[in-house]
C-alpha cells in the first residue's frame, strides 16, 4: 500500500487524494513528532502562568474574555469539541472527510498549534484504520475554519459520536476505535480547538475538484472536437498562428488539443459545400477560447490550493521564538474564492457545450444530418430528450454558479463577523463537477452518433474519432439506430468520461494532450 508521510512543510495536492480517494497510509515523519513536542513545551509553559493566553486559558470566540483555571480546562477542551459538533443534514462523502481529518493532521503536524505528538498519531492511526467519522452537510460558515466538519472528526478521536468503519457500517465511533486498538484521545490545553479551526474541508474539496476538472476540461476539448467534424466545420480556426496573438495559454492549450484529435479528418472543411457559411457558430468557433479561460482558472486555482496546502492554518499559532499569537489566517476568503471562480467557468464550459448538442440535433443548423440524429424522424425521437436532460443540467450549473463568497453572515454574537462560506461554496462546486461530467457525456452520445451517420453519407472521421467510437462502443454505450431506453446509454456515457475515458481512447493517437 502506498505510504504518505506526514511532515513540518505542507503536503501535495496527489498525497491528499492518495490519503482521501486511495486509502494511503499515513506516516508523521521523525521532524514531525520532533516539532510536535517542541510547540508542546511552549503551550504547557505558558498553560502554568497566570496570565490568560487565548485558547490555552481562556474561553473561546465570543467569550474570549474569561480565564479557565487550570482544573476546568480539560473540560473545556472537551464541550468545544461537543458544543461545536452542530452539523445537521446529510452525510458528506467519505472521500471527503480524508480529506478534511489529512489535512487538519498536516497542520497540527506543522508544530505550530500546540497539539501533542500523540494526538497527531491518534489521527493518523483513525485514518490508517479506515474510520471515518460522520459529518453531516451543514455547519461551516467557513470562519475559524470549517468548524462543526473538523468537530465531528474530532469528537471520533475522543471516542463520541459516530463513525463509518472500513466495512462501510455506521457504528458508534469508540466501538470502531476499541475494535481497532486504538485509545481515545484526552484533550489538553489548546488541543481541542487546534483541531476545529482550519480551512481543511474547503481545501480538500477543491483539490479533488481541480483533478476532476482537469479530465473534464481535457474531454470536452476532445467532444468539441467531435462535434466540430460532425457538423462539418473548419479546423482553421485552431491553426497555432491565430491563437499565439492572443496568448492565453489555456486557450492554447485547448486549440492545440481539438486540431491533433482532428487531424486527418475528412469532415472538416466543408463549409463551401450543399451549405455554404463563412463561419461556423460561436459554440463551435470560440470552444478554445471559453474551454481555455476556464484552464486558466484552474491554473490560478491550483496556485491558491498549492499556497494554502503549504500553510499552517490556526488560531491562535505557536511560533518559533516562543509566542502563541492570535491571527485571522483560518478566514476561508482565498479558498472560498476560487470555488467559486470554477463553479462560474464550469457552468460556461456546460452552457456552450449544449450549445454544439443543440446544434447537432437541429435539422436547420446541423448541415445534412437527421431531426434529432433519430433512425426514422417521426417514428422516432431520436436524442430530443437527451437534450433536454442537458439543458436542466446546464440550467443548474448556471444557479450554482451564484457566488457563496460573496453572502457572508454574521455568527458568534457579532464576533466573527464577516465570514467566507467556503465550505459552501465547496459543496455546491462538487454537485457542479458532477453535473458537468453528465454534460459532457450527451454531448459525447451525440457528437460520436453524428459522426456515424456521416460515415453513411462517405465521409471519414478523424483516426482519433474512431478510437473514441470504438472505446465507447465497447463501454456498452450502442451507436445510432431506432429508439430505445436511453438512460442506460446516458449513464454508461457518464461513467465513461468521469473515468477518463475520453482522453485514455484519444492519446495512443495524438500523444497526451494537456
Amino acid at each position: 500500500m502506498h505510504t504518505v508521510v506526514v511532515g513540518t512543510s505542507g503536503t501535495t495536492a496527489q498525497d491528499v487524494i492518495a490519503v482521501a480517494r486511495g486509502n494511503a497510509r499515513v506516516e508523521l515523519s521523525a521532524d514531525a513528532v520532533a516539532a510536535l513536542a517542541a510547540a508542546r513545551e511552549i503551550v504547557d509553559a505558558l498553560a502554568a502562568k497566570p496570565e490568560p493566553v487565548y485558547g490555552v486559558s481562556t474561553g473561546f470566540g465570543a467569550l474570549a474574555s474569561r480565564h479557565i483555571s487550570p482544573e476546568l480546562r480539560a473540560q473545556l477542551q472537551r464541550n468545544i469539541v461537543r458544543s461545536h459538533a452542530a452539523g445537521m443534514g446529510p452525510r458528506v462523502e467519505r472521500e471527503v472527510v480524508r480529506a478534511l481529518m489529512f489535512l487538519r493532521l498536516k497542520t497540527v503536524a506543522s508544530g505550530h498549534t500546540g497539539v501533542r505528538p500523540e494526538v497527531a498519531q491518534t489521527m493518523a492511526d483513525v485514518l490508517n484504520a479506515g474510520i471515518t467519522p460522520v459529518v453531516h452537510e451543514y455547519g461551516s460558515l467557513g470562519c475559524s475554519g470549517d468548524l462543526a466538519p473538523l468537530s465531528h472528526c474530532a469528537l471520533a478521536l475522543m471516542g463520541e459520536g459516530d463513525a463509518e468503519g472500513p466495512d462501510g457500517t455506521v457504528r458508534p465511533a469508540g466501538e470502531l476505535l476499541a475494535a481497532h486498538g486504538i485509545a481515545p484521545v484526552e484533550l489538553r490545553e489548546k488541543e481541542g480547538l487546534a483541531l476545529l479551526n482550519g480551512t481543511d474541508g474547503m481545501l480538500g474539496m477543491l483539490i479533488m475538484a481541480l483533478a476532476d476538472l482537469r479530465t473534464l476540461y481535457t474531454s470536452a476539448d476532445i467532444t468539441a472536437a467531435l462535434s466540430l467534424e460532425a457538423l462539418l466545420g473548419t479546423d482553421k480556426v485552431l491553426a497555432p498562428e491565430l491563437h499565439a496573438i492572443r496568448p492565453h495559454p489555456g486557450q492554447g492549450a485547448s486549440a492545440d488539443n481539438m486540431l491533433r484529435v482532428l487531424a486527418g479528418s475528412g469532415l472538416t472543411g466543408h463549409h463551401q459545400d450543399d451549405a455554404p457559411r463563412v463561419q461556423d457558430a460561436y459554440s463551435v468557433r470560440c470552444a478554445p477560447q471559453v474551454n481555455g479561460a476556464g484552464r486558466d482558472t484552474l491554473a490560478y486555482a491550483a496556485t491558491v490550493a498549492d499556497r494554502e496546502l503549504a500553510a499552517a492554518v490556526d488560531n491562535p499559532v505557536v511560533l518559533p521564538d516562543g509566542r502563541v499569537e492570535s491571527n485571522g489566517n483560518f478566514h476561508g476568503a482565498p479558498v472560498a474564492y476560487v470555488l467559486d471562480f470554477l463553479a462560474i467557468a464550469a457552468a460556461d464550459l456546460g452552457s456552450i457545450t449544449e450549445r454544439r448538442t443543440d446544434r447537432l440535433l437541429d435539422k436547420n443548423r446541423s448541415h445534412g444530418l437527421p431531426p434529432f440524429l433519430a433512425d426514422d424522424a417521426g417514428v422516432d425521437s431520436g436524442l430530443m430528450i437527451a437534450q433536454y436532460t442537458q439543458a436542466a443540467l446546464v440550467s443548474e450549473m448556471k444557479r450554482l454558479a451564484v457566488p457563496a463568497s460573496a453572502d457572508s453572515i454574521p455568527s458568534s454574537a457579532m464576533q466573527e463577523d464577516h465570514v467566507s462560506m467556503g465550505w459552501s461554496a465547496a459543496r455546491k462546486l462538487r454537485t457542479a463537477v458532477g453535473n458537468l461530467a453528465r454534460i459532457v457525456a450527451v454531448e459525447l452520445y451525440a457528437a460520436t452518433r453524428a459522426v456515424e451517420l456521416r460515415g453513411r453519407q462517405g465521409l471519414t472521421p478523424a483516426p482519433a474519432t474512431r478510437a473514441v467510437i470504438e472505446a465507447l462502443r465497447a463501454a456498452g454505450v450502442e451507436g445510432p439506430g431506432p429508439d430505445r431506453f436511453l438512460s442506460p446509454d446516458l449513464a454508461a456515457a457518464d461513467a465513461f468520461v468521469r473515468a477518463g475515458g475520453l482522453v485514455s481512447a484519444v492519446e495512443p493517437v495524438t500523444g497526451p494532450l494537456a
